[in-house]
């Protein structure tokens, strides 16, 4: 693994923006702009260091589905915060018929520099982003600036075959709404809605547009509806689990949720069982199933324990996206006491590329390993100020 430095193409900005990356650039709170989309770098990757990404991340995937099984067979659902009877019995039920429903994908975010194993900082299994620039303008980039070289990119393929093949589990007779938020300013989650809606059209599915303030409730018939007042009866959503099942059409969703098997009159992709995953609570759940496992870091739920002395401790909220609310405390600095609420695990600093330290954002397709983007952060934690850098295998 190696960074490299590169002068970007004129006309960078209209270029990405053109393939679907609207957000190319980045307002920091000085109030200046600064690419999001950075290629005046790269890194770039030997094969066989590909391949053995790909072999971490399908164990990973492994380890994190017999993660969930114990998670829900051991009735510990309430060490990822999830203490609603209602939304318990959802996420248990919706495990149990994970075969009958549809799953798309998530992201693992890893810590990689070349020279050991791959380490797991986490997995957004619910509602991961960056999947634009991973999959579309990274590969146009390496396909303009270094032709015939590869990209561990399988992204859109795989997604296409992903819709295809599970659209016998999608209600029948009825188009694929795709749903975002309206309060996303940025226009990320947008493009990320547009680009799956798009890939499941090629696959041949009817889809609708709606947001998700626009969904209506039609108390005559109990249904979800869209802007034109018919049945919503499956949805792709960007929106947390954790937000659907608390806001104040929470009820009506668990009162009409498809969980398969004929049951319920709105199917949500991704399904409930997400919950499981998309939760830092996994983090020490995974560690306590197999500890010492080379891609694994050390993670407890009451506290940092030993990694207040040892390695030093990232304390982590269950929820929370780019970074929010994350602390780090190095080994040796003055306690701070346990927060509920929180998953602690090791520190493991990011790799620095002079100045630049990066994380890596590998991609799961159908449960299998689909592609690689890269983003960088000048500070200790990814956050929202991050940097999206393409990579290629040399």
């Amino acid at each position: 693994m190696q960074r490299h430095t590169l002068t970007p193409r004129p006309g960078w900005q209209r270029t990405v923006e053109e393939q679907g990356l609207v957000y190319p650039v980045t307002r920091y709170p000085d109030g200046s702009l600064r690419p999001y989309w950075d290629e005046s770098a790269y890194y770039s990757f030997t094969l066989a260091e590909v391949e053995t990404l790909e072999e971490t991340v399908e164990e990973l995937h492994a380890l994190c589905l017999a993660a969930a099984d114990h998670l829900v067979t051991a009735g510990r659902l309430a060490d990822l915060g999830i203490t609603d009877p209602r939304v318990a019995d959802a996420v248990t039920e919706s495990w149990r018929r994970r075969d009958e429903l549809p799953s798309l994908y998530g992201r693992f975010d890893l810590r990689y520099d070349g020279s050991g194993p791959a380490k797991l900082l986490e997995y957004n299994a619910d509602t991961p982003t960056a999947l634009v620039e991973a999959a579309s303008p990274q590969w146009f980039w390496m396909e303009e600036r270094f032709p015939g070289a590869d990209q561990w990119n399988s992204l859109h393929d795989r997604l296409v075959a992903a819709w295809r093949r599970q659209a016998p589990l999608l209600p029948p007779g009825a188009p694929l709404h795709f749903a975002h938020s309206s309060d996303d300013e940025l226009g990320e989650d947008l493009m990320t809605v547009a680009y799956l809606k798009e890939t499941a059209e090629q696959a041949g599915l009817e889809t609708e547009w709606i947001s998700m303030e626009e969904i209506g409730w039609d108390p005559l018939s109990g249904r979800f509806v869209d802007q034109r007042l018919r049945f919503i009866r499956g949805c792709f959503k960007l929106y947390p689990w954790e937000w659907l099942t608390t806001d104040r059409f929470a009820g009506h969703v668990l009162d009409t949720l498809d969980n398969g098997g004929g049951t319920g009159t709105t199917l949500w992709i991704e399904p409930a069982w997400k919950m499981l995953l998309s939760n830092k609570a996994l983090l020490a759940v995974l560690w306590e199933l197999a500890p010492g496992h080379p891609n694994l870091l050390p993670a407890h739920l009451d506290g940092p324990r030993e990694l207040a002395a040892t390695t030093g401790y990232a304390a982590k909220p269950l929820l929370g996206r780019e970074g929010a609310g994350v602390t780090l405390h190095p080994a040796g600095a003055p306690p701070v006491p346990p927060a509920p609420g929180h998953c602690y695990q090791a520190l493991a600093p990011l790799p620095d590329f002079d100045g630049n330290r990066a994380v890596l954002g590998a991609w799961v397709v159908d449960g299998e390993p689909a592609g690689l983007g890269i983003r960088e952060s000048a500070g200790p934690v990814t956050d929202e100020y991050a940097r999206f850098v393409p990579h290629l295998i040399r």
